[in-house]
């Protein structure tokens, strides 16, 4: 009797452990519960959830996404958002009009906090693109007009800063030689004695930019004030602007999406911060100071009564590792893509 006691101790615990086994948290905001597969007569995608598929680089088995087939999707898709996040999602919308989508797909740069806005209270936008999350505000704002949230991680950013190349006295700073640089300091000489007793030029994305929302907050711990009454600084939305700035004056510094100084790494030097170089090993073993990640946010109910935004979505997802390296920012891990391939099959089954 003791004995079968203990046999059916550890049966009972062997199921309890079966059954926890196979949860997989999504990144809906909030989390979008499972339900049946929502099936529309026009989606040209299917909605089930696939078993896992092929390996990648790092032998990690990958969720597998439903099969889209361009040529089968029609309706037109609204994006707007993200300057950093803009050149990845206008190459891969790009490649989707390539492989047989003659649909309008509308991509717009105008700052991550501009894009919310649209995204959340105009609802004129099917897509959001951000290079920073959602703050609880614009969530709240979404749910007010029925939306939900859903966050899809599309890569990674080592937010590059610039100077001009005739700069022969700066090549590395420090964060607290940065917050000096975008603050207080007038002159070079005042972040370091050795450098040039010059006025200093700054050039930075405007306050609607995640960027620069992400810089504040790494820099300032969140605190605008010290970088907008830093003197000789030139803001601007449009990233193209920046780099234009930058390369026009020799006491000129800068920031923005390392894809724009990828695109121009010919008219500028790109600093290290703390020592630390801004590239694909330093962004993977988290050593560079400046990474960050890059999103791209949608709804449930639009993916379900707009199959082309689900189907859009879905190639992102399946093609970005593809595409991401050449348009000048970094692969997400393995984790993170997942994660983003489970929200996509979590809002479309969910009602």
């Amino acid at each position: 009797m003791r004995h079968f006691t203990h046999l059916l101790i550890i049966v009972l615990a062997l199921g309890i452990l079966a059954a926890c086994g196979g949860n997989k948290q999504a990144t809906a905001i909030p989390a979008p519960r499972p339900t049946q597969a929502v099936a529309t007569k026009a989606a040209p995608i299917a909605t089930e959830a696939p078993a896992a598929a092929a390996l990648n680089s790092t032998d990690h088995a990958l969720i597998e996404l439903p099969e889209v087939d361009a040529l089968e999707v029609r309706g037109d898709i609204i994006a707007a958002g993200s300057s950093t996040v803009f050149p990845l999602a206008e190459r891969l919308a790009e490649r989707f009009r390539d492989e047989g989508y003659d649909g309008n797909i509308t991509v717009d740069s105008i700052g991550s906090g501009a894009g919310f806005e649209r995204f959340c209270v105009a609802g004129e936008t099917d897509i959001s693109d951000a290079s920073r999350p959602i703050k609880d505000k614009e969530v709240e704002n979404c749910r007010k007009i029925g939306r939900t949230p859903i966050e899809f991680r599309v890569g990674t950013d080592a937010l590059a800063v610039v100077v001009n190349p005739e700069n022969d006295w700066a090549t590395d700073m420090t964060l607290e030689q940065l917050a000096l640089v975008f603050s207080t300091a007038e002159k070079w000489s005042d972040v370091d004695p050795s450098w040039p007793d010059q006025p200093i030029q700054r050039f930075i994305p405007g306050t609607d930019s995640g960027t620069f929302d992400y810089f504040v907050e790494e820099i300032f711990d969140k605190s605008e004030e010290p970088i907008l009454a830093a003197s000789n600084l030139q803001l601007s939305e449009d990233d193209n602007v920046l780099v234009q700035g930058v390369e026009g004056s020799r006491v000129a510094i800068g920031f923005f999406g390392y894809a724009y100084y990828n695109e121009n790494k010919d008219r500028l030097k790109v600093l290290t911060i703390e020592g630390v170089e801004p590239n694909q090993a330093h962004v993977d073993d988290g050593t560079y100071p400046l990474a960050r990640p890059l999103f791209m946010y949608s709804d449930p109910k639009i993916m379900q009564s707009k199959p082309q935004v689900a189907a859009f979505l879905n190639f992102v997802l399946t093609h970005v590792n593809e595409e991401i390296k050449d348009v000048g920012y970094f692969p997400a891990s393995d984790d993170a893509l997942d994660q983003a391939r489970q929200s996509w099959l979590d809002a479309m089954n969910t009602k």
